[in-house]
């Protein structure tokens, strides 16, 4: 709002500028012949000849003073006359009293026609949705402006866009529960809306563990239904496969996502990682088969981690990125293998509210069967905040990696100050 005022001042001194600099710098008017001057040296050349002609004897003393007194009167007379003064000062008066008027009325009259024909509140509007109005709010604040939502959708709970907001604020405050609930809400109000089923299953998925099998998978299951290619529910019902086991299922749904993308871009260079990594997994296929044998399967899952192969650490977010993190962001922090695909070998999301924060990667949080953390002899962590929610990254993202380090490292520091291109 204050950049708005001093631009609108800053065109009106400009305003008076232009009009006024003509006034004050105009030169006073050219004056007229000094007729006080004029007549008194008339009258002094004739005096000098009245007192020539007496010293010649052509007129007497007496007719000389007679003469002189006639043109004393003549010169009283004279310079009685109105109009005989110079003009100039009175011009310059003139100017300055136009510039004056100009300098008082016009900003009053640009202020009254603003307030008549402008939108005077526009720039409040514009301050509330900077969203913080330039001053940071305390948790206890938005916590504060997160259940005046709630309340006020308890008495309009037709509202869907207010569900919506309010089920993002939950999620964005950690609330997965409530966030999960209001989504519920919304869901009810907006039917085959594939993006709001994605993050319906997304946010109920983060309330029950991060796990999606139950109501989350059968809410991407109808999100595809409505928008096979709806981009989070892919990659959702991809996971979901994951966590079941069936890599067939996993690499169908990572397929189609892939095919969405350009080649040589970074998703789908990504995307290809974690597809070679899956095919690498299943090993050497059966004919007529799409999935790896049960027995296979179990395999794979049932290696127990080795002991102190976990690694913990602390994400922080430099001072200079620091404004660009909002409430909504999501933080993913993931472990990759220095050497070989580009599959995180484990992975933790977390909402941005909560940074700085302590992070810890094991093996449950691996994203495929065979691919473990404890099976990489030396990673890399990086931390990346996702504007999106999306796993995959994406212009404007924030992230901050760590140095080469092996599994079991402890008190990892992992500074987020670079952004995504």
């Amino acid at each position: 709002m204050l950049i708005f005022w001093f631009i609108a001042a800053l065109l009106v001194a400009l305003t008076l500028l232009t009009l006024l600099w003509p006034l004050l710098r105009a030169q006073p008017l050219a004056t007229a012949p000094d007729a006080e001057a004029a007549a008194v040296a008339v009258y002094r050349d004739q005096k000098q000849v009245l007192d020539a002609e007496c010293a010649d004897g052509v007129i007497t003393p007496a007719d000389r003073d007679q003469a002189v007194g006639e043109l004393a009167r003549r010169l009283g007379d004279e310079l009685a006359v109105p109009g005989t003064t110079t003009t100039g000062g009175l011009g310059r008066r003139r100017a300055g009293i136009v510039a004056l008027a100009l300098l008082l009325l016009i900003p009053a009259a640009a202020f009254v026609l603003y307030a008549r024909l402008g939108n005077p509140d526009a720039t409040a509007v514009a301050t509330a949705k900077d969203g913080r109005g330039g001053h940071d709010l305390s948790d206890s604040q938005i916590a504060a402006m997160v259940d005046n939502l709630a309340q006020r959708l308890k008495s309009h709970p037709d509202e869907a866009e207010g569900w919506m907001l309010l089920a993002r604020s939950y999620a964005a405050l950690g609330r997965f529960a409530d966030a999960a609930d209001a989504y519920a809400r919304a869901d009810a109000l907006i039917p085959d809306n594939a993006a709001l089923l994605a993050d319906y299953a997304d946010t109920l998925a983060m309330a029950q563990g991060k796990r999606l099998a139950g109501k989350p998978a059968a809410l991407v299951r109808r999100a595809l239904e409505i928008d096979p290619q709806q981009r989070k529910a892919l990659a959702l019902a991809a996971t979901a496969a994951l966590e079941a086991r069936d890599l067939a299922g996993a690499l169908l749904y990572w397929r189609r996502l892939r095919a969405q993308f350009a080649d040589g871009s970074d998703d789908a260079r990504q995307l290809d990682a974690i597809i070679a990594e899956i095919e690498s997994s299943r090993g050497p296929a059966r004919p007529g088969t799409n999935s790896v044998t049960p027995a296979r399967s179990e395999e794979l899952a049932a290696a127990p981690a080795p002991a102190g192969t976990s690694i913990t650490g602390r994400v922080e977010i430099t001072p200079a990125l620091a404004t660009k993190v909002a409430l909504t962001d999501t933080v993913f922090i993931f472990a990759r293998a220095v050497d070989g695909p580009r599959m995180p070998l484990a992975v933790l999301r977390i909402p941005a509210r909560q940074l700085p924060a302590d992070f810890r990667l094991d093996d449950s949080m691996s994203m495929a069967p065979g691919v473990r953390l404890s099976t990489a002899a030396a990673v890399v962590v990086e931390a990346r905040i996702s504007k999106g929610g999306n796993a995959l990254p994406q212009a404007g993202d924030l992230f901050g990696r760590s140095a080469t380090l092996k599994p079991g490292a402890s008190n990892v520091r992992i500074s987020i100050d670079q952004q995504v291109p």
